[in-house]
């Protein structure tokens, strides 16, 4: 994401997991950790994908330290696609890692990463779990998202043709959860990356 990017490995549930590390502007106290999981691996998703560097650069922008990774046989990180299970263990374990006792923790996701951070959120301990998350585009169609807190950040595109908005409102009504709907943008918010920043910065504060 920029120069400053530490590359480093850590130990997950198959072996090595490839983290991204960047630390907020110097100037800045650290409000956190935020932990950021990419989308779907057998479709090219990847920890370097630009949405997910985007809610990288608006938690830098907050005060956050990020975590970015990847998923099991993806990049550096060892082992193979588990279809969702294997994945969310190694978000857990990215988790465990980069997490500090003093500091909270925000985790987000897009896309299937918005599938593994509802999951991860839910098999966390209830009092080690994320202080909030935030989920763009995520995978409500295509995998079984676990229910959220209230105040969790969700946003997606009214046109999104790969998770159709009707899916993520038909997961978030029973729970009464508000959706931010960005009108006339698509799955990776082409164009609109900008405002998806702000959108997430604003929606933190």
């Amino acid at each position: 994401m920029n120069s400053q990017t530490e590359k480093r490995l850590i130990d997950g549930p198959v072996g090595a997991i490839e983290c991204a590390i960047d630390q907020p502007a110097a100037e800045r106290s650290l409000r956190g950790v935020a932990v950021i999981c990419h989308p779907n691996p057998t479709q090219g998703g990847t920890m370097d994908n630009k949405v997910v560097q985007t809610l990288a650069r608006a938690f830098l922008q907050l005060g956050y330290r990020t975590a970015r990774f990847n998923f099991r046989g993806i990049g550096r990180s060892q082992g193979g696609w588990d279809e969702g299970r294997g994945e969310v263990d190694d978000a857990l374990a990215v988790i465990a890692a980069h997490r500090e006792a003093s500091l909270p923790l925000a985790l987000a996701g897009f896309s299937f990463g918005g599938y593994v951070a509802s999951r991860a959120n839910q098999a966390l301990p209830e009092d080690l779990r994320p202080e909030r998350l935030a989920l763009v585009g995520p995978a409500a169609s295509r995998f079984d998202m676990a229910p959220v807190p209230a105040d969790t950040l969700v946003v997606h595109g009214e046109v999104d043709d790969v998770v159709p908005l009707s899916a993520v409102l038909d997961w978030a009504r029973p729970q009464a959860l508000p959706v931010t709907v960005v009108p006339g943008v698509g799955h990776f918010f082409h164009g609109q990356l900008p405002l998806l920043r702000d959108i997430v910065v604003r929606g933190w504060h």
